[in-house]
Parts: C-alpha cells; structure tokens; sequence
C-alpha cells in the first residue's frame, strides 16, 4: 500500500483534529459580548438574591431602577452634592466626602446591553423592562445632575458624514449626486 493511500485510510478512518474541532469549537465572544453575558448573569443573580425572590418573567422597571442604584455603590466616579463647595467643578483641587457613583455612560451602556440579552434569552420586545420609558427617564435624571455635579457638558458625538461615490459616472453626475445627498442632511 502506497503512503498516500494509507494518508486517505487513515485520514477516513479518523478524521484530522481540525475538521471535527471546526463544529465543536466556538469563536471566542467579542468584547461587547463577553460584558453582555456577564451583566446578564449579574443581574439574574441580583434578582435571585433579592427577598422574595424575583423570578425574571415577573422582573419589571422598578426592579431594574433598584439595581441600577444597587450599583452606584460600586461607582467610581465622584458625584458632588449640591451643597460641596466643588459643585460643578471639573478638576476640584481637593477631595471631599461626596460619594463615588456610577457614571451615567457605563450606566446607559449597561442597559444597552441588558436590553439586547433580555430578548437574545426569549423575552419580547413589547415586555422588556430594560426598554420602558421609567428607565429612560432615570438615565436622563442621571446625566443631568452628573452633568452639573461634575461641570462636566455630555454632548452627543456627531456622526461623520459618508462620502458618497457611484461607479460609472462622471464628475458632474457625482457632483450633483454629493448635492443632492447634502441637502437631505
């Protein structure tokens, strides 16, 4: 028997590592969707330690809102009381005893990616207590007394402008194309 056939016997025999490896290996998760497993599991296991237990089909706004404040004692972002002599001060020059909190971005990030888990792990869109306008209104309320403990301005970014080109025509076609698309904006 030749060495190539005894390759193809072999090789039919037990299928190389890489071909059966392929089905059973995973790619590994990005980023974004490692901290969404791991705030999902964070927040199914605040509910199951709270008294009486909160199983998720029964979890609502209020519930989300109370872990949301749950967590600002995890924060790490200095929040000025209305009353601290470095209200509304960027860089104070001194510390105070105004407490750390969570910051509203990792907060509204954090609901981002709790909204999508809750309807990646059978929940609807219609009853996701992620999405209800309680929550927006809460992360609004945030940013805004942050905005002014802090001094600091939250502006939205601006989206850059894409630059349109169609294959297979002229400058002048493409010039009117960009005009056209421009007064759209």
């Amino acid at each position: 028997m030749s060495s190539s056939s005894s390759q193809i016997e072999n090789s039919s025999l037990h299928p190389s590592s890489s071909k059966s490896n392929h089905h059973q290996q995973q790619q590994p998760l990005s980023r974004y969707e490692s901290q969404k497993r791991r705030d999902w599991n964070t927040f199914n296991q605040y509910l199951k330690s709270q008294n009486p237990l909160v199983p998720l089909s029964h979890c609502n706004f209020n519930h989300v809102l109370d872990f949301l404040r749950y967590l600002d004692q995890f924060g790490k972002t200095k929040v000025h009381f209305q009353g601290c002599i470095f209200f509304g001060q960027p860089t104070p020059p001194a510390p105070c005893a105004c407490p750390l909190k969570q910051a509203w971005g990792s907060l509204d990030a954090l609901i981002g990616r709790l909204r999508a888990a809750y309807e990646e792990n059978g929940g609807s869109s219609e009853t996701n207590p992620f999405a209800g306008g309680a929550i927006r209104v809460y992360l609004r309320e945030v940013k805004d007394s942050q905005q002014k403990a802090r001094g600091i301005p939250y502006k939205k970014k601006k989206k850059k402008k894409k630059n349109y080109q169609i294959k297979g025509t002229t400058q002048a076609d493409q010039g009117a194309c960009v005009k056209q698309q421009d007064s759209y904006n």
